[in-house]
């Protein structure tokens, strides 16, 4: 069995949640874990839109990480 390790150049992640406090929260404990893979965040995009059913705010987010240099 062969074992090939490769290094992750460039990760991109979404995120959702009921309300800002959790988005921010659930982003920073997986920024940390990238951290631990050597990858840095390149670049976040957020968004707020309503759920059709409830119309309460949804929040999201989508996060680059790309290899530290």
């Amino acid at each position: 069995m062969e074992l090939k390790l490769e290094m992750i150049q460039d990760k991109v992640e979404c995120f959702e949640a009921r309300d800002f406090k959790a988005l921010e929260k659930a982003m920073n404990e997986q920024i940390e874990h990238n951290q631990a893979l050597l990858l840095e965040v390149a670049n976040v995009h957020h968004y707020v839109h309503l759920d059709p059913k409830t119309s309460q705010p949804v929040y999201t987010a989508t996060v680059h990480f790309r290899a530290k240099k």
